[in-house]
């Protein structure tokens, strides 16, 4: 069974910068190529995806209103998945939720159906 723990998250200003980490751990992590992104979810709105990445790290991919500020990358020696978070909005305020998936191509992580969930840091990000 693999667990994910988030970390990372506060209180900034807008255009201030934060960065995520996800802790990957359990017996079965490391017996597959898992890959790895995150979500969020606003107060009273949907969970949304962010961003994601192969087990490789050789393909990336983002929402659109994140692209060009968030940047995701990963340790596979530390089981370890980031999100570099720069030029924060007030409208990035959200809980992050770390995934990860053996088999979902990254083409299809925007329907959140993956195996793997975090329990969430809390970003707030003050005008």
């Amino acid at each position: 069974q693999v667990q994910l723990v988030e970390s990372g998250g506060g209180l900034v200003q807008a255009g201030d910068s934060l960065r995520l980490s996800c802790a990957a751990s359990g017996r079965t992590f490391n017996s597959y190529t898992y890959a790895m992104g995150w979500f969020r979810q606003a107060p009273g709105k949907e969970r949304e995806f962010v961003a994601a990445i192969t087990w490789s790290g050789a393909n990336t991919v983002y929402e659109d209103s994140v692209k060009g500020r968030f940047t995701i990358s990963r340790d596979n020696a530390k089981n370890m998945v980031y999100l570099q978070m720069n030029s924060l909005k007030p409208e990035d305020t959200a809980v992050y939720f770390c995934a990860a998936d053996p088999i979902l191509p990254l083409r299809r992580w925007v329907s959140g159906s993956l195996e793997v969930w975090g329990q969430g840091t809390l970003v707030t990000v003050s005008s």
